[in-house]
């Protein structure tokens, strides 16, 4: 979802999420007007029309029928990426989907498609990123010499590693002093997306 939403947009969408199954039918701008007490149907309809555009929530036919959420499999949350299991810092292990979204504020991403792995492993300490942190990938399938990437290992483990490529080898360098790099013939290393941003809490 490209479109940026407003904090009444938001909340608009979360209480539909979360109230909608307590209306007998689809609910119309009028009884959506009385059950969040405003007083302006133009408004509320201008509100709706952004969620609408954002592809969150369709009408019946048209609005006086009432609206209803698009399915939860077909969207994103606003202002989040899909979360899809675990990245190796460390030896390579298997990134486990999973279906859920992460909140990434916007200065973290990039224009194209993004995902949002979490580390598990302490191979790039030396470049800030720790066991525990999120990191937000780009989806890509190349990548320039030195770039951070996920790379899939014999197209099943996937590791999170500094890169070298070379005709006859592809390395992928930890940033810790106490590991070696990792070489592989080209042909056994697919890479799926570059490092642009990383979140970490901190409790």
């Amino acid at each position: 979802m490209t479109a940026t939403l407003t904090r009444r947009q938001l909340e608009i969408y979360e209480y539909l999420k979360t109230h909608l199954d307590e209306f007998p039918h689809p609910p119309t701008l009028d009884e959506l007007c009385e059950a969040l007490g405003l007083s302006s149907r133009g408004s509320l309809h201008k509100q709706v029309q952004a969620l609408i555009d954002a592809g969150l929530v369709e009408p019946m036919n048209h609005l006086r029928r009432g609206i209803r959420l698009v399915a939860a499999e077909d969207t994103v949350e606003p202002g989040g990426l899909p979360l899809l299991g675990y990245i190796a810092a460390g030896r390579p292990i298997e990134a486990v989907t999973t279906p859920e979204t992460v909140q990434v504020p916007p200065a973290l991403r990039t224009a194209r498609d993004c995902y949002v792995l979490q580390v598990r492993g302490d191979s790039m300490v030396d470049e800030g990123i720790l066991d525990g942190d999120w990191v937000v990938i780009e989806q890509r399938d190349s990548a320039r010499d030195g770039e951070i990437v996920v790379a899939l290992v014999d197209g099943n483990d996937a590791t999170l590693k500094r890169i070298e490529q070379r005709p006859d080898k592809v390395i992928l360098h930890p940033a810790n002093a106490a590991m070696t790099p990792l070489t592989y013939p080209p042909d056994q290393v697919q890479i799926q997306g570059v490092l642009v941003g990383q979140m970490r809490r901190y409790q």
